[in-house]
């Protein structure tokens, strides 16, 4: 069975209390929001995820997005609840208030997208890429392109899509053939085949902007020669109204594992009217705006299944009663003790827990620096904020969708043979979370873009924006007696990170093949010791609240339990990382490909 309920304590703790000490500092610009204002819309987006898009999951997984006569239908349901979410202000939550948006913190935003994630993964991607989408055009679209588009994307009466991957070429981009040629009035003709692009076609809104990665007739081969592109669904009239079509079709719609709620179409460009977006030949560098946003939403992505799946086991574990807990009865009245009271279940249960609350610390760190990063004045703290942003970006996306993933399957082995049938619904979060991992960039790639551009980039600066942080709290906190092993634990689990990270700058100058062959290993690692870190923190910030009587009790012991557990359960697996780092590439690559 689909449960759901905000964890809205939880995300009230980190965005209160977790991360005063950030060193990011009072953001003056967001002062209008209080706590008070802030928790309000937290508790009214708990209502609409819970009330308006948890009913719509199954169902919408169930029916699916239909093509016909090249208009894609969505689910039943979805166009009401789209115009709910739309007109309560939703899809402009975080977006610039010059362009209509309401300018709250990231931090609240992401909170935001994790519950929509949790309710309905499907549908949590129409506005999403249209954020991303308008977050690339403030950057880069000209003034003239930004007055046209922006407020009716930002409102959400227009939607958005990223428009990369071609059949012959996925994450090679240097590959796509996609051509634009210029009209003399400024325009371009836009001529190619893209695929898997989400939200492509659908129901939901008067327009769709298509932002699309094509070649110059003039350009260089390779990803130097590739431009960005704005070409709308319908070119719209005098008065901002859809007009004309713009020539752009959809040959097909993806029938795929999970996500069957959300529109993934095949697209046709033939000579649609498009408009430059950013410098010629240089439209990666502009999609990656994009790409970054859409990274860190992404493993948000994670973090909202891996909650879903978690409640829905919790739940079927109370209920399902079988077997007697090994250190006594626990329900006499009955034919069995609940589920819950066996040890391997709180295996899984606790497992799911931890993950969940540790990559909701992180979210919550990692968004206050975006807002730093947007807001801060003093120069000092606002590339501190970038460096830190550039460095877990990669994580975020990868970790999280890692970690959401591996909770989904916990949740179906926590159901048992219940959860392998449709009816308790939580295969479905297997299936929605597989292909998290998988876009934007696979996790490989994340591991990658760590280990091979984030690690050496500025002399190995962006690791100071997290290393110090975390070097400084253990030596805060080293003769806390009553932390002790915690404390202890994160060092250890911090020292095998800062050798591991010796090893592939050293290796990996002489090989390039050795920091791949560590890469997934090491953001597994650095992970692991940021989440060690917010656990930490979390633990300390509970025990004193404890100890001043709080009237949450239930909550913060249930805090240091939860942080307990991560470190004598899930920490530790720092030294397999590291171990596994230190012996290298020799067995990995010494296979002929023949022999496979």
């Amino acid at each position: 069975m689909q449960v759901y309920e905000a964890p809205l304590r939880d995300m009230k703790f980190v965005l209160h209390e977790l991360h005063t000490d950030d060193g990011f500092g009072n953001l003056e610009a967001l002062a209008e929001f209080t706590p008070d204002l802030v928790d309000a819309v937290l508790e009214e987006a708990a209502r609409v995820a819970q009330e308006v898009l948890l009913p719509l999951n199954r169902s919408g997984d169930i029916e699916g997005c239909t093509l016909e006569n090249g208009v894609v239908r969505t689910p039943k349901g979805f166009k009401q609840a789209y115009d709910m979410f739309r007109d309560g202000g939703w899809c402009a939550l975080a977006s610039d208030p010059e362009w209509g948006g309401q300018g709250l913190p990231e931090q609240v935003n992401k909170m935001t997208e994790e519950m929509i994630c949790s309710t309905n993964l499907s549908f949590s991607l129409y506005p999403g890429l249209t954020h991303g989408g308008t977050t690339v055009m403030e950057s880069y679209a000209s003034d003239a392109l930004k007055q046209r588009y922006l407020p009716k994307m930002v409102s959400g009466q227009w939607s958005g899509t990223m428009c990369l991957t071609e059949p012959h070429c996925g994450t090679d981009l240097g590959m796509l053939r996609t051509k634009a040629v210029p009209q003399g009035d400024g325009s371009y003709k836009v001529s190619g085949a893209k695929i898997f692009i989400s939200a492509g076609e659908h129901d939901l809104t008067e327009n769709i902007i298509h932002l699309v990665l094509a070649r110059l007739p003039d350009a260089p081969e390779g990803v130097k020669g590739i431009s960005l592109f704005l070409a709308p669904k319908y070119l719209p009239n005098e008065d901002d109204t859809p007009g004309p079509s713009n020539g752009v079709s959809v040959a097909a719609i993806e029938h795929k594992m999970g996500l069957r709620a959300s529109a993934t179409c095949q697209l046709m460009f033939d000579d649609s009217t498009g408009w430059l977006v950013g410098e010629p030949n240089r439209g990666l560098e502009a999609m990656f705006k994009m790409m970054n946003t859409e990274r860190v939403s992404v493993g948000i992505q994670g973090l909202g299944i891996g909650e879903a799946a978690y409640q829905s086991a919790v739940w079927y574990a109370k209920d399902r009663v079988q077997g007697r807990s090994l250190s006594g009865v626990k329900n006499p009245s009955g034919p069995a003790d609940p589920i819950i009271v066996h040890p391997d279940v709180r295996r899984m249960l606790m497992t799911m827990r931890a993950w969940n609350e540790g990559c909701r610390a992180i979210s919550g760190w990692v968004s206050r620096a975006l807002d730093a990063e947007k807001h801060a004045t003093d120069p000092a703290v606002k590339q501190n904020a970038a460096d830190f942003i550039a460095l877990m970006t990669p994580v975020v996306k990868a970790l999280f969708t890692d970690l959401g993933f591996e909770s989904a399957n916990l949740a179906v082995q926590v159901h048992g043979g219940h959860g392998y049938i449709a009816e308790t619904g939580v295969e479905q979060y297997v299936r929605d979370a597989r292909i998290a991992m998988i876009y934007e960039g696979t996790n490989g790639i994340q591991a990658l873009d760590l280990v091979g551009r984030k690690l050496p980039a500025h002399m190995g600066r962006y690791l100071r924006s997290f290393f110090h942080p975390v070097s400084q709290f253990i030596e805060a906190h080293k003769a806390n007696e009553a932390f002790k092993p915690m404390i202890e634990g994160l060092e250890k689990a911090f020292g095998a990170l800062q050798l591991s990270t010796a090893t592939i700058a050293q290796k990996g100058l002489a090989d390039p093949e050795e920091a791949a062959a560590a890469a997934t290993d090491y953001l597994r690692l650095t992970g692991l010791v940021a989440m060690g870190y917010c656990f930490a923190k979390s633990a300390l910030i509970a025990q004193g609240k404890l100890a001043a009587g709080s009237d949450e009790a239930g909550f913060y012991k249930a805090k240091l339990t939860t942080a307990q557990f991560f470190f004598d359960r899930l920490l530790p697996q720092a030294t397999a990382c590291f171990l596994a780092i230190k012996a290298g590439k020799a067995s990995m690559m010494a296979l002929e490909a023949e022999a496979f």
